[in-house]
């Protein structure tokens, strides 16, 4: 049917026998009831409702009609209830979203936080493009950068994801360290090959580097970090990774312009279910533990 309002409408006429007592469950006025009925009627080309002094009583086709709404009636609030329900619960999809090459921080979290509550199914999505919330692509993003600004979002700043440069023991066997900016000239660079990135630290390396120093260029982050350990030359990585990855050797420490700023990001009309403030708090918490500045 084209337009549930008028169902609807007629339905209430149907079960409280009156306009003004189903304009009163409705809020609306009591022509807009006779308007939806009228209207109904005419798209439907039979009389659904015999009128009388006493209020309308629904003909066979009107019967009819409010059995089929009170059962449609009857599945909505079962599915309201269901979904209520759900909204109580830690249970169910959890989807969580961020950029790539950020799974040494988030999967131990995702797989610690499923072993306490066994009925969630973790879908965690990883790419460059933003997830729309709106359309309920995620239950949690996070991003980096600016703060984002879309409406309807609510943001809240997460933590700092600092960067510094390595070079594995293979390497520095083979090359030894650079002794200064300078010195870079005399070595091997590890980038992405698309030098429009808005990561500020390859922004800086791409400034800072000549460009025949770098030889080992992929957008694949997990195969940068590969040709880091094995000794394909220096590039950059989160701390935290490369404090998890054997054999690395910080060429030149952190520094607040390499810094990225983290957000967590969810839609306003799932911010305050159960299971995202659950995973929300539990996430904070875990960052605790995080080197942090």
């Amino acid at each position: 049917m084209d337009n549930w309002d008028e169902i609807r409408t007629a339905y209430n006429v149907a079960r409280i026998g009156t306009v003004s007592g189903a304009a009163e469950i409705l809020g609306v006025h009591h022509a807009t009831v006779i308007r939806h009925i009228d209207a109904l009627e005419e798209r439907l080309g039979v009389k659904l409702f015999q009128r009388h002094a006493r209020g309308y009583s629904p003909t066979e086709a009107g019967e009819d009609l409010l059995r089929v709404a009170q059962a449609t009636d009857d599945q909505f609030s079962q599915l309201s209830g269901r979904i209520k329900g759900r909204g109580n619960d830690v249970s169910g999809e959890l989807i969580v979203t961020s950029l790539d090459g950020q799974g040494h921080l988030f999967v131990p979290v995702l797989a610690e936080f499923q072993r306490l509550h066994p009925e969630i199914i973790v879908r965690y999505l990883t790419g460059n493009r933003l997830f729309r919330l709106e359309y309920g692509e995620a239950h949690v993003a996070i991003r980096a950068g600016n703060i984002p600004d879309q409406p309807d979002n609510v943001v809240q700043p997460f933590m700092t994801h600092q960067f510094a440069m390595y070079a594995s023991k293979m390497y520095v066997e083979r090359h030894g360290m650079p002794d200064s900016e300078e010195d870079y000239a005399n070595h091997r660079f590890i980038s992405m090959d698309d030098r429009n990135t808005r990561a500020p630290f390859l922004k800086w390396l791409h400034e800072t580097v000549p460009s025949h120093c770098i030889v080992f260029r992929s957008d694949d982050i997990h195969a940068q970090r590969r040709a880091i350990k094995d000794g394909a030359g220096i590039g950059f990585a989160p701390i935290q990774h490369a404090e998890e990855t054997e054999g690395l050797i910080q060429v030149c420490p952190p520094r607040p312009e390499w810094e990225s700023p983290l957000w967590l990001v969810t839609h306003m009309d799932l911010h305050r279910t159960t299971k995202v403030q659950a995973f929300l708090s539990f996430l904070k918490d875990q960052a605790k533990t995080w080197q942090t500045p």
